[in-house]
Parts: C-alpha cells; sequence; structure tokens
C-alpha cells in the first residue's frame, strides 16, 4: 500500500459521473501530467465533455490555441495574465512565467506581447481573451500600474474581437469592477475562480457578469463563495477546475484535473437546494453562451 505521503500526491478517483454533460470553463492542461487525449477521455468519461484551455503568457496562449484547433472538445483563451504584465515592465520575479525564468534575451515589450495576444484572438478556435485582470496578493504599486494597463488593452482586444472576457481578480475586487466601469466591459465578462462574496455576487448579477466557481468552493473556509453561490442567477453560474490548482474537497492540495467537476457541481447544487441535473443543465447552456460554442 502507498504511505500517507505518497497518496497525497496521487491522483484522485474519479468520481461518479454526471448524468447531464457539463464543461470545464476554465483550466490548464499545459500544467497537468498525461497527454491532452489522455486528460479529455478521462473528463468525457465522468460528463465532462468541454474544456476552456486558458492561456497565461504569450507562449501558453499559443499552446492553448493550437490546441483548441487540434480538439473539438477544447476552446481556447488567449492573454497575459496580471502578474505576467508586471514581469514584462520591470523584470519583476514575482510575475507569472510558467518556465520559472526570464527567456534569454529578456522578456517582449508589453506592446509586442499584447499585440501577439491580439493576433491570436482573432483565430476562430480562441473563444475568449483572460486571463486578464488584477491581482494584488504580492504586488506593489509599480505592477499595480503595469497590471492596470495590461487589463484594460486586453478589454479593448475582447470587444473588438468579439470575444469574451475572462477575468483574474485576486484581492482586487473594487478595482476590477472600477476597470470595467471605465472601459465598458465587453458583453460577455467571467469571474473565473470567483473570490467576492454574495454582496459583489449581486452587483455582477445586476452587470450580467457570468461567475465561475472552482474547487474552493467545497473548502471549510470558504463561506463566502457558497454565499455567493446562493445568490447568484442560475444563468449566470459557471463551474471549473482551474486545474491543476483548488482542487475540491476531500483531495485538497492533490493534482486537480477537469476530470474533478462533478464534486463541484454537487457541491453547487447542495448549497442552491436544487436537483444536481438542473445545475449540470445550466451549467452546459450558461458556458456555452458566456463562450460563444
Amino acid at each position: 500500500m502507498p504511505s500517507n505521503a505518497a497518496d497525497k500526491h496521487a491522483a484522485p478517483p474519479l468520481p461518479e459521473p454526471l448524468r447531464v454533460p457539463v464543461a470545464d470553463s476554465h483550466t490548464h492542461l499545459d500544467m497537468q501530467s498525461g497527454t491532452v487525449e489522455e486528460g479529455l477521455a478521462k473528463a468525457a468519461s465522468v460528463g465532462v465533455t468541454t474544456v476552456v484551455q486558458v492561456g497565461c503568457d504569450v507562449r501558453g496562449s499559443q499552446w492553448a490555441a493550437e490546441t483548441a484547433a487540434a480538439y473539438d472538445a477544447v476552446h481556447a483563451t488567449v492573454a497575459l495574465h496580471p502578474n505576467e504584465a508586471p514581469r514584462i515592465v520591470h523584470g519583476d520575479p514575482d510575475g507569472w512565467s510558467r518556465q520559472g525564468a526570464r527567456e534569454p534575451g529578456g522578456a517582449p515589450a508589453l506592446d509586442e506581447a499584447l499585440a501577439e495576444i491580439d493576433r491570436l484572438a482573432a483565430l476562430p478556435q480562441v473563444k475568449g481573451v483572460g486571463e486578464t485582470g488584477l491581482d494584488y496578493f504580492r504586488t506593489g504599486p509599480e505592477g499595480k500600474e503595469a497590471q492596470e494597463a495590461s487589463f484594460r488593452a486586453h478589454i479593448e482586444i475582447a470587444k473588438r474581437h468579439g470575444k469574451a472576457l475572462v477575468i483574474h481578480d485576486r484581492e482586487a475586487h473594487a478595482d476590477v469592477l472600477r476597470v470595467l466601469k471605465e472601459e465598458g466591459a465587453p458583453e460577455r465578462t467571467v469571474f473565473h475562480c470567483y473570490s467576492g462574496d454574495a454582496e459583489m455576487a449581486e452587483v455582477c448579477a445586476r452587470a450580467g457578469y457570468y461567475m465561475s466557481f472552482a474547487g474552493n468552493v467545497t473548502f471549510k473556509n470558504a463561506q463566502n463563495l457558497r454565499d455567493a453561490v446562493a445568490v447568484a442567477p442560475l444563468e449566470l453560474l459557471l463551474v471549473e477546475t482551474d486545474a491543476p490548482f483548488l482542487t475540491p474537497a476531500p483531495y485538497r492540495g492533490r493534482p486537480n484535473a477537469p476530470y474533478l467537476i462533478p464534486i463541484t457541481v454537487r457541491a453547487m447544487a447542495a448549497v442552491r437546494g436544487i436537483e444536481e441535473d438542473v445545475l449540470a443543465a445550466a451549467l452546459g447552456s450558461n458556458t456555452a453562451h458566456a463562450f460563444g460554442y
């Protein structure tokens, strides 16, 4: 038998399949173990038949577009993660870098990187611009300025191409809502890994913003998220993994993947007091509408 330590790093078991198919509205297949084919097959076996592959930097966005072109079950979004903007502008070591270091010769200028995101956003398999937004978790004043400039540019790109806007909002609720109001949000705007409370959910609902919930809605200390699930309009709810992060309880800390979506769907249905199938049908429809596929 495996040791407890080994078990903590093992992939969780397959959950009971959903009867009504849903989509994982936000995942990072390029950061998960195994092949794309294996990940999609495992997800489909439990009723997760569509995934939205999200770009976080130029290279990852290119990969997302290429992967979505190759697989019918994959749609792409492209963007510079909020923490990528300070890295490009200031060489900020806390910025997003999948490689963990800047490429030889330095990162491209922000406008050059945004031009590539703009080019990718025009592709038909690219259904959204994101994840973009603001992340104040460990960002100083200079980083905040770069993030906001990048966020505003992404909003413009999304509107010009008629694509969904996928927002990353970490400890920046008021400023994210302010920038959306100042710039004018795209017709379809998604708060990925929704992190606000019920009061903010009501603000988002009035604006028609989609709210996507991840596995952290199952965490003991996440009552604010469950309160938001309870009050958000059914037609604005989405579900996601943000895999390999935010694995739902009772597997918190172990690798996440799209096949674990049913656990979060069931938790959300319990919070709302509705049948699992009713919620799954709404989630599937909402995701298709939000991303226009």
